[in-house]
C-alpha cells in the first residue's frame, strides 16, 4: 500500500512537467479544442526553434551559469570559513554574532531589496555581473549548515594534527574541510539550484536583455507571448532541461550530503 501511495504521489509530481513537454510540441490551434488534448496530434519542433531565437538561448544560459557558478563557489567558501570559526574558534562576541545572524534569517528578503539596489547602483554595478553576483556571496543558512557539520567532527583528529604542528588554517583546510565533504557538496548543489531559479534580484538589478537570466527571460516570454501556450512551454522546457540534467547527475551526492547534514542538525 505504501508503494502504491508513493507511486501516486510521484506521478502527481511528475505529471505537470510531462504535460509541459507535451504542450511544447503542440501547435497553437490544438489547445483551442475541448477538451484540451494530452498529447500533440501533429508534433512540431517549431516552438523550440522560435524560442531559441527569442530568448536568446545561449546568452541566457551563459548568464545563468555565471551567476549560479560564481555564487555557488562564493557561498561554499564563505560558509565553510565562517561555519568553522563559529564551531571551533573562541573569540569575543561570538555568541552575539551567531544570535544576530539567526535574527537576519527572520527578515523577509524583499525588505533588503531597496538598500541592496541603492548600494549596488552607487557603485556603478547595475546591469553588470558584479552587481548581479556580489550580494549573493554570503548565505546565513549555509553558514549554519556548515557550522553544524563541523560540530559533528571528533576533536581528537584536530588535537592530533595540532600535536603535529598544524596551525589553524591547516586544520581548517587540510583536516576539517575534507571531512565534511558531503555537507560541502550539498551546500554547493543547493546554492547552484537556488541561483539558477533566482528571479527577484536579477529582475531588479539587470536592465538589458543581454544580462537576463533564466527566470527573467522566461517572464519576458510569458508577457510577450501571453496567448501562445506552446511557445511558453517550449521556453520553459529549454530552461529547465539543463537544471534537470544537473540534478540527475548530482542526485547521489545530494542524498549523501542531506544524510550527513540531517544527522548534524539532530545532534
Amino acid at each position: 500500500m505504501r508503494k502504491v501511495l508513493l507511486g501516486v504521489v510521484a506521478v502527481g509530481m511528475v505529471a505537470p512537467f510531462l504535460y509541459m513537454v507535451s504542450v511544447s510540441f503542440m501547435g497553437e490551434g490544438e489547445l483551442l479544442r475541448w477538451p484540451p488534448p494530452l498529447l500533440p496530434h501533429a508534433p512540431t519542433t517549431g516552438n523550440y526553434s522560435a524560442m531559441v531565437e527569442v530568448l536568446p538561448y545561449a546568452r541566457v544560459l551563459l548568464n545563468t551559469a555565471i551567476l549560479a557558478g560564481c555564487v555557488m563557489v562564493g557561498q561554499v567558501l564563505t560558509s565553510a570559513a565562517a561555519g568553522y570559526a563559529f564551531a571551533r574558534l573562541r573569540f569575543p562576541g561570538r555568541d552575539g554574532i551567531i544570535a544576530a545572524s539567526l535574527a537576519i534569517l527572520t527578515i523577509p528578503a524583499i525588505l533588503l531589496l531597496v538598500p541592496r539596489y541603492l548600494m549596488i547602483e552607487s557603485l556603478g554595478w547595475a546591469d553588470t555581473y558584479p552587481g548581479l553576483i556580489s550580494t549573493e556571496l554570503v548565505s546565513v543558512w549555509g553558514i549554519f549548515l556548515m557550522r553544524q557539520a563541523f560540530l559533528m567532527l571528533p576533536r581528537e583528529v584536530e588535537d592530533a594534527a595540532r600535536m603535529d604542528g598544524a596551525g589553524e588554517w591547516s586544520l581548517f583546510w587540510r583536516v576539517a574541510l575534507p571531512m565534511v565533504r558531503p555537507a560541502v557538496t550539498a551546500l554547493a548543489l543547493l546554492a547552484f539550484l537556488d541561483q539558477w531559479r533566482s528571479f527577484l534580484w536579477p529582475l531588479v538589478i539587470t536592465r538589458s536583455p543581454r544580462m537576463a537570466v533564466a527566470d527573467v527571460a522566461l517572464a519576458h516570454v510569458h508577457t510577450t507571448y501571453a496567448g501562445n501556450l506552446p511557445y511558453q512551454m517550449a521556453a520553459a522546457v529549454l530552461l529547465t532541461v539543463p537544471l534537470l540534467l544537473i540534478c540527475l547527475c548530482a542526485q547521489r551526492y545530494m542524498l549523501s550530503g542531506v544524510r550527513v547534514t540531517g544527522a548534524s542538525v539532530r545532534l
